[in-house]
């Protein structure tokens, strides 16, 4: 996501604007009054050591499209830990995320743009005739119209942009004739089927060659799209219209936008996550800023500056009022329901928000801006990146982290509007971890976990296309830029568009939809075009004062509800119920679960079930206890399932040319010593014989003193354990026997005994799966002597044997908590107390592991099993900290009836307005805990 060159889109939003001049003048204004002060407390960067880190980011650019033009180019995308292209349909499906791919060189052409931001002009003149001659738009394959969109069609019309002006210039491109202008063209109406719906809105995917719906075309079915994959083309689609003179496309792409506008929740004025785009209902009903909606805003506010239109500038003003009412919870950013405004609809955040602070900084309002900036900071300082989800705790929810640029988009636009040296620290934070644990001999890898520091095999084309931009751009001087920056706006995939092309072939009907269906006052107004005296008050240290509460935010999170328990003791009032108190032969307990709304059922199995009804309990203060209560019940029945599922481990390379910046993900073992509790393993591998490990090897001189490598299969891992220990092997790595198993598809295997007294084993075992395995045995082949480091996480890289100094991290990957457990139902399964104080859980098949055998891939529902423990009594949950308040309004559709006498508002709304449409809410209430990013 992404923002023009400063404090864009300032100015009044009544008169309407005639010259392109005055945008970038209005724009420049607000960019220098903002960036003339600086806060205090933050030692100001010498322009040494700005050049310095430029310089680095350049070389880091260098590494990764270097890389891709050696060992992928004419692919889409590099795999940067097997040195090969990502080519669409020879490498293992990855669903959704594939439909980027549209055998299109997507890397090149979203990096065009990039190489002259970078100073880069013959690079980039080399990059456009490869575009030109190599790169074909007629290729049977079905892509995504969102990510075309925004990745190919923009990559193209920003090449063209800075072609043209470095034609203009006189030194490079003095060939160039649009070439790339016409190609988008040709793009342009290849998409434009897409958009043959009742409503205007587009089908979400389009088969390049064959179109929609024709049954060669293997598309046109779909019925939803999300919200902002329909509203993010106007930048694109209005450029293309303004530089070719072909209105088509700016007026599809404006009647898209006018339907969802038309489509919003009228009293709360938000949006949902997906809508079908042939009847206009929401099919998914939650609101945020993230991903799903996160650009539609976005584009909203920029199709204003590019394009002058002040019915842009009113809607995305009407939006940001219901945002900043509902959604923002400073420093959090909550997901809520659009009919229930007021309703959390869930506990976690996902890291596209991170785009959100840098989105403020054009509306110009800077201070929460600033508040989830730092929040996500010290997130990112504890795991090292912001990983895909995480909870109101600051707990990892998804761990993985595909090197996305969002945060270092908003650090540079808080740069840019506060001139604060604290955010140049940050982005020295950013290069230093990419360099630390992300960067591989082939590239830049994707953290498959940032728990563990395990990679993924990806480099996806935004890296190169908005991480180094921006963070070249954040230590760059203006003379450092062979163009000037505020020339232009900057697109949801930063790629350059002119401001000029506000004045060009305006010849577009618009049909302002805003003010017929709301009132706007003048406050949805104020902060289009700040100043220093409304950003910093006086007050040289006021960037710094609105940090400063936050910086131990991440690990001193503390619940309000738990405060409110508190407070109970204090006032001497009896305290609820606890999970961990509870005894269903109780008949005080079980008055207490009735008063607080929870029912239990003896089922004919001899188990009892607890189902909360929030409307059935006394009062909603009653009803907040007895939610607080099955959630404390979830995590106790699941904690068995927890200790026996050890957490993913990890094997390193650490022997040149790798030094440690190779992670693969390992699965543990049930048996040997705990990696988390004894020190690492390090050593030389080699390949046992028999190579299967299921008898006395024969080769115990080649072992002896190294890790031990393995095939699975014909034996009990135990087994191939013992034979390898016998020979004096330090270790052992299991490879599996299925070909083209992948850890990026298949769930964490974790290895079990042989239902033997396993105490004998004493070196350490991890699994890897066939793709992994392979990693370590190509090494073996290329490079003979491989040394690799068997821990439960990743460790800084070797720099004595890299012979260079690395920068020591700012933050610590230990007491990392774990992934924070999350349920939508709030049903828990108990076996009855009367005959036996146990509980059990039903677990899903990729959190369990086989037990004796080792003969599949992965665990299979028949080879699972459940294992009662015995019911904890004294555990305690005081260090669990979650936001109980949030977890309030997280109720299952069993939860959730209409009642008049429970009102959940917390700002008054009425009752009636909650609970008037509850039930077209249930389909996306069941949905929630099954959405992906």
């Amino acid at each position: 996501m992404s923002e023009t060159g400063g404090c864009r889109g300032c100015g009044s939003p009544v008169p309407q604007r005639t010259s392109w001049s005055l945008v970038a003048a209005t724009t420049a204004l607000c960019l220098v009054s903002a960036t003339s002060v600086w806060t205090a407390g933050a030692e100001p960067m010498s322009r040494e050591e700005k050049q310095k880190l430029g310089n680095q980011v350049l070389e880091m650019f260098d590494h990764a499209y270097g890389n891709y033009m050696e060992h992928a180019y004419p692919a889409d995308e590099l795999m940067p830990l097997t040195c090969r292209g990502r080519v669409r349909g020879q490498e293992p499906s990855r669903g959704d995320v594939d439909d980027a791919l549209g055998k299109f060189s997507l890397t090149l052409i979203d990096s065009l743009d990039t190489l002259v931001v970078l100073n880069k002009t013959k690079e980039f003149e080399d990059a456009v005739r490869k575009v030109l001659r190599d790169v074909n738009l007629d290729n049977d394959v079905v892509v995504s119209v969102f990510e075309t969109n925004i990745r190919v069609l923009g990559g193209l019309l920003g090449g063209h942009s800075l072609a043209i002006m470095l034609k203009e210039k006189g030194e490079y491109m003095q060939w160039y004739n649009d070439e790339l202008l016409q190609m988008a063209k040709q793009l342009g109406y290849k998409l434009l089927p897409a958009f043959n719906t009742t409503s205007g809105l587009p089908y979400p995917r389009i088969n390049l060659k064959f179109g929609i719906r024709k049954p060669e075309a293997r598309t046109g079915t779909e019925t939803d799209t999300c919200t902002a994959c329909a509203g993010t083309l106007i930048l694109e689609f209005a450029a293309l219209s303004r530089f070719t003179g072909a209105t088509i496309f700016e007026e599809y792409a404006r009647k898209a936008l006018d339907f969802l506008w038309e489509k919003r929740q009228r009293s709360s004025n938000l949006v949902g996550v997906t809508i079908n785009i042939h009847t206009g209902d929401w099919v998914r009903k939650d609101s945020g800023v993230g991903a799903g909606i996160d650009s539609y805003y976005e584009y909203l506010l920029k199709a204003y500056v590019l394009l002058g239109d002040d019915s842009f500038l009113e809607r995305f003003n009407t939006h940001y009022d219901a945002i900043m009412r509902y959604i923002s919870q400073p420093p959090l950013l909550l997901d809520v329901h659009i009919h229930k405004p007021m309703l959390n609809a869930r506990t976690w955040m996902d890291a596209l928000l991170a785009f959100f602070p840098g989105l403020q900084v054009l509306k110009g309002d800077i201070r929460p801006a600033i508040e989830t900036h730092e929040m996500l900071y010290q997130v990112i300082k504890k795991h090292n990146f912001l990983p895909e989800a995480f909870t109101t705790d600051f707990r990892v929810h998804w761990a993985q982290h595909p090197l996305r640029p969002e945060f270092a988009e908003s650090t540079y636009f808080l740069y840019k509007a506060t001139g604060d040296p604290y955010y140049l620290e940050v982005g020295k934070t950013l290069i230093e971890n990419l360099n630390k644990y992300a960067r591989v001999p082939c590239g830049f890898a994707a953290m498959k976990d940032v728990r563990t520091g395990s990679h993924e095999d990806r480099m996806d084309s935004f890296f190169l296309a908005e991480m180094f931009k921006y963070l070249y751009l954040l230590f760059a001087d203006k003379e450092d830029i062979i163009f000037d920056i505020e020339d232009y706006i900057f697109t949801t995939e930063a790629h350059l568009l002119p401001l000029w092309l506000s004045t060009t072939n305006q010849n577009i009907s618009k049909k302002n939809t805003t003010s017929e269906y709301t009132e706007l006052d003048d406050s949805n107004f104020d902060w289009t075009c700040p100043n220093t005296q409304i950003l910093f008050p006086n007050d040289p240290l006021y960037a710094q004062s609105i940090r400063e509460p936050l910086k131990n935010v991440v690990d001193k999170s503390c619940p309000r509800g738990l405060i409110r328990v508190e407070e109970s003791f204090r006032s001497g009032a009896k305290p609820p119920l606890r999970a961990r108190d509870f005894m269903a032969t109780n008949p005080e307990h079980l008055e207490i679960l009735k008063k607080m709304g929870v029912s239990l059922i003896h089922l004919k199995d001899g188990r009892v079930q607890l189902v909360q009804h929030a409307i059935q309990a006394a009062s909603s203060i009653d009803a907040e206890d007895g939610l607080r209560f099955m959630q404390e019940m979830i995590e106790l029945s699941s904690q068995q399932q927890k200790e026996q599922q050890l957490p993913p481990r990890a094997v390193q390379i650490v022997s040149h040319p790798f030094f440690g910046r190779v992670v693969l993900t390992a699965g543990p073992a049930q048996f040997g010593p705990d990696l988390s509790k004894h020190k690492e393993t390090r050593g030389f591998v080699a390949s046992s014989q028999p190579y299967n490990g299921c008898s006395e090897l024969t080769n115990p001189e080649a072992v002896v003193g190294k890790i031990a490598l393995i095939q699975r299969g014909q034996c009990m891992f135990a087994e191939k354990a013992r034979n390898i220990q016998n020979a004096g092997a330090i270790g052992g790595i299991v490879i599996d026997d299925n070909e083209g198993s992948s850890s990026d598809t298949a769930p964490l295997f974790q290895m079990a005994g042989d239902g033997k007294e396993t105490d004998d084993i004493k070196i350490p075992m991890l699994f890897l799966f066939s793709k992994e395995g392979s990693i370590i045995l190509d090494a073996i082949r290329e490079y003979e002597e491989v040394e690799v480091l068997l821990s439960d996480k990743a460790k800084d890289r070797d720099s004595e044997m890299e012979n260079e100094d690395q920068p020591s991290s700012e933050s610590d990957s230990q007491n990392q908590s774990p992934e924070q457990m999350t349920s939508g139902s709030h049903e828990v399964d108990l076996v009855d107390q009367e005959s036996s104080e146990e509980s059990s859980l039903n677990s899903h098949p990729e959190s369990l592991f086989p037990a004796d055998t080792d003969n599949a891939a992965s665990p299979s529902p028949s080879e699972q099993t459940s294992n009662p423990t015995e019911y904890p009594e004294t555990t305690s949950l005081d260090g669990e900290c979650t936001d109980l308040d949030n977890q309030l309004q997280e109720q299952s559709d069993t939860e959730e009836d209409s009642n008049p006498n429970v009102s959940w508002g917390k700002k008054g709304q009425p009752i009636d307005s909650i609970l008037a449409d509850w039930n077209e809410d249930i389909e996306a209430f069941e949905m929630m805990e099954k959405d992906e990013l």
